[in-house]
């Protein structure tokens, strides 16, 4: 394994459904194997923030919020992500990691507002920095949050862990059929529908140039792995490529 990072600030995005297993909605091992991981990579000296969704436990557009006005059930989904950003928190602190949690919500008493310059100085400093409650807007998702917030305090890339080795032309977990492509330019991303990251936020990163790494991330080591460049996942950027595929 590399132990030089090719990135030094990067954004990771997790999903809300990676802090679930089986059995919980929040599931303390995944929880502290999120922990270990981030703890890793901040031993190299990469300054890590990190957005998290909130769909484990609820989710705004989401047949769960049917009758729902939209506004509000967006802002139960940032709701949402502050309890896991919490979660985080605590595990990360645990595993000696200095952390702060910023939320787009005011909510002082649980944790900071989000400054801009005050996260980038915390990153500074060696601390994670946990963006919760999105953007503090409906009609946002996450994913958006997590191009704004890279693109504010300068990350080199956004490191989009899920729960499947890549990015695939099919649903992989349906279709044994599902080719994974290495590489991918925004364009083709876009053109082709593939739903990795929403539209809003892949058109964020394709006009600032900002590359995007989707791998998997229950397996240990796979964000230090990203981070310090090593051929994982599948990589989208916006250089015009040959794309490559593997089977399933």
């Amino acid at each position: 394994m590399q132990t030089e990072p090719k990135y030094r600030r990067v954004v990771l995005k997790l999903s809300g459904e990676a802090f679930a297993d089986d059995g919980n909605s929040i599931s303390p091992t995944v929880v502290q194997s999120m922990a270990r991981q981030l703890a890793d990579v901040a031993d190299l000296g990469v300054e890590l923030g990190v957005v998290v969704g909130g769909g484990n436990i609820f989710r705004g557009a989401s047949p769960q919020a049917h009758g729902m006005d939209r506004s509000s059930a967006d802002h139960m989904g940032m709701l949402a992500t502050v309890i896991n950003a919490l979660a985080l928190q605590d595990a990360c602190e645990k595993a000696g990691l200095s952390t702060r949690t910023m939320t787009a919500v005011s909510m002082q008493e649980l944790a900071e507002p989000y400054i801009r310059r005050r996260a980038v100085r915390h990153l500074e400093k060696g601390r994670l920095v946990i963006f919760a409650a999105g953007l503090g807007a409906p009609y946002f998702t996450t994913d958006t949050a997590a191009a704004q917030r890279a693109l504010e305090i300068d990350a080199e890339a956004i490191l989009k862990a899920t729960k499947v080795d890549g990015v695939y032309d099919a649903d992989p977990m349906t279709d044994a059929k599902a080719k994974r492509f290495d590489t991918l330019t925004y364009l083709e991303a876009l053109s082709r529908g593939l739903k990795f990251l929403d539209e809003t936020a892949l058109s964020l990163c394709m006009v600032n140039d900002l590359p995007i790494i989707v791998f998997k991330l229950l397996v240990e080591g796979n964000i230090r792995r990203a981070v310090t460049g090593e051929p994982i996942g599948t990589l989208v950027h916006p250089a015009a490529t040959t794309e490559t595929q593997q089977e399933a």
